[in-house]
């Protein structure tokens, strides 16, 4: 038995083998699925390992870059608090005082 390739089927992608048997005069078309990996070279599978390397390695830098501004937005929100409630204590402590010299004029 012997096995030749003749070209590829009509839609282009699966190449068409014909069984050729000693004992008989007729011959088979066989038509050979392969899967995916074995119809692309080493050279085609590492430039499409490139490929997603490089679609995953911008997808971090994207998610990396929103990650830092949502931080930022973050430390100066909590920047403002910390301005709003200095103030707020500097006022309560004013007042404080201003009772504690109220109260103490008052005693006299």
């Amino acid at each position: 038995m012997a096995v030749t390739r003749d070209g590829y089927a009509a839609t282009g992608e699966m190449p068409v083998y014909q069984i050729h048997s000693p004992t008989s005069i007729m011959s088979q078309g066989v038509v050979v699925t392969a899967s995916s990996n074995n119809l692309h070279s080493p050279q085609i599978m590492a430039e499409e390992a490139t490929r997603k390397r490089e679609i995953r390695l911008l997808k971090n830098r994207e998610a990396a870059r929103e990650c830092r501004r949502k931080k930022k937005e973050y430390v100066k929100c909590l920047e403002n608090r910390v301005a709003v409630l200095e103030k707020q204590n500097k006022t309560l402590i004013e007042e404080l005082k201003a009772l504690k010299d109220l109260y103490c004029h008052k005693t006299e």
